[in-house]
């Protein structure tokens, strides 16, 4: 088997503490005022709700699919209060 040669630019390519430190920094540059989703969920769930309504309807799976969407609703509320990440698989 051949081995791919892995590039040397780029983000992914740096180290792990160095990502960080750029990441860091981008969150930084907004001041707290101006991240008004963090300030402000009613802002935010109204956000969501203008993002969704411009999917066509007959791509909103969760509109068509109610058990889909209590079922992600329930995953999404275990995951966020347990405390623990799951990774995701292909098959969600």
């Amino acid at each position: 088997m051949q081995k791919m040669k892995k590039s040397n630019r780029g983000f992914a390519s740096m180290d792990p503490e160095k990502q960080r430190l750029i990441a860091k920094k981008g969150g930084q540059s907004v001041p707290d005022e101006k991240r008004s989703f963090s300030q402000n969920p009613e802002l935010a769930a109204k956000a969501g709700r203008k993002g969704g309504q411009s999917v066509n309807p007959e791509k909103r799976s969760f509109s068509r699919n109610h058990t889909l969407a209590s079922e992600a609703g329930r995953k999404g509320g275990h995951a966020s209060h347990s405390g623990v990440h799951k990774p995701r698989t292909a098959a969600e």
